[in-house]
């Protein structure tokens, strides 16, 4: 199997994983944010400065469905870290 097929599979687990599997992701907050909870800090968070952007909180602001808000996000997310990366894979090779 040639490296490019590996890749395009990888890939593809990657976009049905985000876009069907992601909204089943655990509710439970993350390391930080429990720990903060435990601690009594938690009321002291400020947002983000990002907070207002169009997939802030792992979904996409402003859709109603929420399964289809986790998904869109999850897949535009797997996308861009692939661009990303084969982007700088490319520009480091040519190095």
């Amino acid at each position: 199997m040639t490296t490019k097929k590996i890749v395009l599979i990888g890939l593809a687990i990657s976009i049905f994983i985000a876009s069907m599997l992601s909204f089943y992701a655990s509710a439970n907050p993350d390391g930080l944010e429990f720990v903060a909870e435990q601690v009594g800090f938690l009321n002291t968070a400020k947002d983000s400065a990002v907070s207002g952007s169009p997939l802030a909180d792992y979904a996409l602001i402003g859709q109603e469905n929420e399964r289809f808000s986790v998904g869109i996000a999850g897949i535009v997310g797997v996308i861009l870290t692939a661009v990303i990366s084969f982007g700088l894979f490319t520009f480091l090779k040519k190095r």
